[in-house]
Formats: C-alpha cells, structure tokens, sequence
C-alpha cells in the first residue's frame, strides 16, 4: 500500500491511535510496579529494623549496608537517600494501604507528596493529581499558590474533611470559586502598569494555564462577547462554560479596586444571560470579577443577602511565598 493510499482515509490514524493507547498503558503499567516495589522495600526495611531494634549499630548500619549491596547487584537507583524515601514512603502510606490497593501516581510524585506534612492536606493533592492527571509541574504549581488553603477558606469543617476524603467536588458556585485567584503564569510584575485589553490578552495567550487556576469543568467560550438590548452594545471581556456546574460563567477584568458600578454591571450581564442565552434545562448563570483591589464591605452590602450568583475575587499576578501566602489567607479569614 502506497503512501498516498494510507494518507487517504483514517487508518493511519487509527493505527497510530492504538500505539499511542499502549505506550501510556506501559508507562502506567511500570510506573504502578515501581511504586509498589519501593512501598514493598520501605516495608521490609522498617520490619527489619524493628527486628533489630534493640541493636542500635545494626539499625545505623542497615540502610548503607544495603544500598551497597543492592547498587552492586542492581545498578543505581538505591543510594541511601532513595531507599530512606522508600522507608517514608511506606511509613507515610502504610495506615490504611494494603498491597492490593492501587497507587496511581508515578513515584516522582509521591516524593513531592512526601514533603507535605499535613496527612489531609497531601490526600487532597494526591487525589487531584490522579484525578486531573496533573504533571508534576502542575502539582508543584498547585501546592506553591496554596490551592487547599484557598479552598478550605469558603468550606466548614465537614466540607473540609471531604476535601481530603473526595478531592474538590463541585456542586455549586461557591464550590469553583477562590480567592485570590493566582496568576503568575501571565509574566506581570506586580509594579508594571497594564491597561485592562492587556490583562485580557495575556490571559488569552495562556488560556490553558488560565483555565487550570479555574479549576474542574470550564471550557471556554470567547472573548468580548458581544450582545445588544435596548438598541445598546454591551462587550463581556471573557466567556466560560462549566460542564460540572451546567452553566455560563460569565467574567469581567478590572485593575484598579472594584466599585459598585462593577457589581451593578455584572448583575445586568448575568441577568441577561439568564433570560436569552442560557437554555432551561442550564442553571443560573455565575459572575467573577476579577479585580486587583477588592473592598468585601462594599461588596456584601451592594448584593442581595442570598446572592448565589455574583461574586468578586482578588488576583495576584506574582507568586507570593506559601508562607506568605497563608499569612494572607490568615488575614482573610480574620477580616
């Protein structure tokens, strides 16, 4: 069969598809055997340390003695530096683990999982990451802007505890939402001037990052989006639709400190959307403005006490300290 035969229908297409299908059911595949050996390493390890616990120098001999041994049967891969991460490994991941439960990360993630100190806090992340398939970029990326801080902010105790037990769900608005939304991906110091048409832009030219700080379920819609009511042209600066939630969701960019007009504008979008655009089996259209001042007074009492719909958020624009970061969430909470 000639080239040109192939190129013509699909079935080069269906053939490559199918190569490309086993490759990452290899790659899981041995990346699900690596995690498990070296859980299984980190147990025999500590039960033989507890064997010999009553025999100090064996105990400070045990790990060097057998990396040695092993890197001279085995090659590299098990100085004493990885086969302690084994051993914390399993300390970390045994309460509860049995060998038939499945691992579903690659173990590079679970040595930055390893880092996080707060047992909710990493089965949180560990979930979001199988869940999202996030690179480990991306989970380093989450963990440093603080993602489960920022969400257990808007949750009570028990919606905390599933966050740890479930991951985020989303169920309603407020379960999407954070605050301050963490835009660092953009390159805009926070002492540059930018004009709005800026902001926008650059938010256009990385929409993929811009729509992982979203969050789960948003796909997106379109830019300016233009309507007309009442012989008047109104332009909302950028349009997503939630698939979890079943709904628009509809986004306005301000720089400055939001003002009421701010909130008085979204309403009238939001109001818009619901009685022309959105479809009656869709649920109530969602507004976020983002802004890079955000008076909560000013907000509270400018929307109805039961307000759902509309909401404002704070951006950052450079990637604060998690430190520093939690020092503001802190602060928030405290307001």
């Amino acid at each position: 069969m000639s080239k040109s035969n192939i190129d013509k229908g699909n079935f080069y297409d269906r053939v490559s598809d199918l190569l490309k299908l086993a490759r990452i059911a290899v790659v899981q595949s041995v990346n699900k055997t690596i995690v498990n050996t070296y859980f299984e390493i980190g147990r025999l390890i500590v039960e033989e340390e507890q064997k010999g616990k009553s025999k100090a120098e064996y105990g400070q001999s045990l790990i060097p003695e057998l990396s040695r041994k092993l890197t001279s049967d085995f090659g590299k891969g098990f100085s004493t530096t990885n086969l302690k991460q084994m051993r914390t490994f399993y300390l970390k991941y045994s309460k509860g683990q049995t060998v038939s439960d499945e691992f579903r990360l690659s173990w590079s993630h679970y040595l930055m999982l390893m880092r996080i100190d707060n047992e909710e806090e990493r089965k949180f992340y560990e979930i979001e990451s199988a869940g999202n398939n996030w690179s480990i970029r991306e989970l380093q990326r989450q963990f440093d802007t603080a993602l489960y801080e920022r969400l257990v902010l808007s949750r009570n105790k028990n919606e905390v505890k599933k966050l740890s037990e479930k991951g985020q769900i989303i169920e309603k608005a407020q379960d999407s939402l954070k605050d301050p939304y963490i835009l660092e991906f953009l390159g805009l110091p926070e002492e540059t001037k930018y004009s709005e048409n800026d902001l926008e832009q650059k938010l256009i030219d990385k929409i993929e990052h811009f729509l992982l700080e979203l969050g789960k379920g948003y796909t997106f819609v379109g830019r300016q989006v233009r309507f007309t009511y009442d012989d008047k042209h109104f332009r909302i600066d950028l349009v997503f639709y939630n698939r979890l939630l079943q709904c628009f969701v509809l986004i306005d960019l301000k720089i400055g400190e939001i003002t009421h007009q701010d909130l008085g504008q979204m309403q009238m979008y939001v109001n818009y959307y619901d009685r022309f655009v959105k479809l009656d089996t869709e649920n109530k259209t969602i507004g976020i403005i983002l802004c890079k001042k955000k008076n909560d007074a000013l907000v509270e009492i400018t929307l109805p006490e039961n307000n759902e719909q509309i909401f404002a958020s704070k951006y950052l624009t450079v990637l604060p300290g998690k430190n520093e970061l939690k020092e503001l969430i802190n602060n928030k909470q405290e307001e």
